[in-house]
């Protein structure tokens, strides 16, 4: 299996059980030679949030431009320098403004679904995972073993924790909301705080308490 291409369609239908091809490991070695590669059209800037700063990255796609990475400075798995592409001022991108505007109505409570195009690459299963993700609504929670049932093996548990703590657009392909099987916070690439400030976040705005 070869690392897939980014894809900026809606989150599919419920991913068939995976063959011995699709198993997590089957690619890691092209999985991140292709996170490598660095797209000439990638342009990236910085956004202040209430959990500290944030890239936001955005990657020319065919019809258009699409995110392709969200990261808190510093969190593990965050691209080298180069390969994030060129530094801009959001306010010379209309994409990338309004996916910073998008996250600031976020963090303000006021925003539930991002209403963005998402380009993130990694292998087949990775992007199985993530679109999974997607689907799990503001405010409530899974866990690895259910993302794991629905790609049809429990036992992926495992694989399905390393594709969510490599996914590369954190917020909007929504990563903080998946639990340990106990319900317990585990760990998050940009730190278990600003995991349970997220959640609290969204609890706090729908008037419930997870925490």
């Amino acid at each position: 299996m070869t690392a897939s291409s980014p894809s900026v369609s809606p989150a599919p239908g419920a991913p068939d059980q995976l063959g011995a091809h699709d198993q997590p490991g089957a690619s890691t070695a092209a999985g991140a030679s292709h996170r490598a590669g660095v797209a000439a059209s990638r342009r990236f800037t910085r956004v202040a949030t209430p959990l500290g700063e944030m890239i936001l990255v955005s990657d020319g796609v065919a019809g258009g431009q699409a995110l392709c990475g969200a990261y808190f400075t510093g969190q593990r798995h965050q691209p080298t320098s180069d390969q994030l592409g060129t530094e801009c001022d959001a306010g010379t991108d209309p994409f990338l403004q309004a996916a910073a505007d998008q996250l600031g109505e976020y963090f303000a409570g006021t925003r539930r679904e991002f209403d963005l195009p998402v380009a993130a690459r990694g292998t087949d299963f990775e992007q199985r995972v993530w679109a999974l993700l997607r689907r799990v609504g503001f405010g409530t929670t899974t866990s690895y073993g259910q993302l794991a049932e629905q790609l049809g093996n429990r036992h992926l548990a495992q694989g399905v924790g390393q594709a969510v703590g490599h996914n590369p657009v954190s917020i909007v392909v929504p990563c903080h909301r998946v639990l340990g099987a106990d319900g317990r916070l585990t760990g998050y690439a940009g730190g278990v705080e600003r995991k349970q400030a997220l959640l609290s976040l969204e609890q706090s705005a729908l008037g419930t308490r997870l925490f």
